[in-house]
């Protein structure tokens, strides 16, 4: 599966898969400069893009707000809440010969619901609209740039401290609502050492060490993107960019505020961005395998989980 058709994948299933937290977060992200290329199909080798490279600093938030909740006997919630998140993606290109999008803005509210089916099950459903543009111009908007989203995950809770689900998630990516599979994990090994594995808001998995109650240390993995929405030479595109990063990632709690102060500094692995048609035929495409090569990546981030 080519790398756009995998993020509109991703972001169908994400809509539906908010978390039931109080939390409100904000993290900045900076992926250091590297070359641009390309990968063709087959046994043929990379191909470097001319001169051509880049960096980018991406700005995100969120907010996750529970509207009711109720707890079962067996512990497991019953709840309705509202989601609200965005994300800044300023990109620096150098030396493209052809226009590459130097702005995204995403923005998207949704709405959840989780509900337990019996001891073993849950399911959990949600509705959202994003906004998905090149530019941070809120005139400019056009419905065009818009995109809806549906979808119904089942959740198995194998053990306390581990569950896997799968569903259907329905989004307008392509311009006309399309089916993706939807993915829901979540493992977590508690103790000393750590092990988490989630499956959210984009890819989270780590393996981490508690020094105390207010210091953790992790060996992160994650993955996540912006797309944009865009007409380029009479034709609906999508623009999608993406990273998988990994490295140290220390977590801070600060007193008893409720509030966590986060950073990470490593690698960013890997980071496609390309222009796709926004069509069936144009996501799996062999033309769209365009990435920035390997760099330095270091981000900073707080979460406040809050009370109402």
């Amino acid at each position: 599966m080519k790398s756009a058709s995998l993020f509109a994948a991703m972001l169908g299933s994400l809509f539906c898969l908010k978390t039931n937290a109080q939390q409100v977060s904000f993290k900045t992200e900076l992926i250091g400069n590297s070359g641009y290329w390309f990968l063709p199909n087959g046994d043929k080798p990379k191909e470097k893009i001319g001169d051509s490279k880049g960096s980018s600093i991406v700005y995100q938030g969120a907010v996750n707000i529970p509207l009711s909740m109720k707890m079962t006997e067996n512990n497991r919630p019953t709840a309705w809440g509202v989601s609200l998140s965005g994300a800044y993606a300023s990109l620096s290109n150098e030396k493209f010969s052809s226009e590459m999008v130097s702005k995204i803005m995403n923005l998207q509210l949704g709405i959840y619901h989780l509900r337990p089916l019996n001891e073993k099950w849950s399911v959990r459903a949600g509705l959202g609209m994003g906004v998905f543009t090149p530019s941070t111009d809120f005139s400019k908007i056009r419905f065009k740039n818009m995109l809806g989203s549906a979808g119904v995950v089942f959740i198995r809770h194998l053990k306390p401290n581990l569950a896997v689900g799968g569903g259907l998630a329905l989004n307008s990516s392509l311009g006309y609502p399309m089916l993706f599979p939807a993915i829901y994990l979540n493992w977590k090994h508690q103790g000393k050492f750590n092990i988490s594995a989630e499956l959210n808001d984009g890819l989270d998995v780590a393996a981490s060490y508690k020094f105390n109650d207010n210091l953790k240390l992790s060996w992160a993995f994650e993955m996540n993107g912006q797309m944009a929405l865009l007409e380029k030479e009479g034709k609906n595109v999508i623009f999608s960019h993406q990273y998988i990063v990994t490295g140290l990632r220390p977590e801070v709690k600060l007193g008893k505020t409720g509030l966590t102060a986060t950073a990470m500094v490593g690698l960013n692995l890997y980071r496609p961005a390309a222009y796709t048609d926004r069509t069936l035929k144009g996501m799996f495409a062999s033309s769209n395998d365009y990435y920035f090569s390997a760099s330095p990546y270091a981000s900073v981030g707080l979460k406040w989980n809050f009370k109402l």
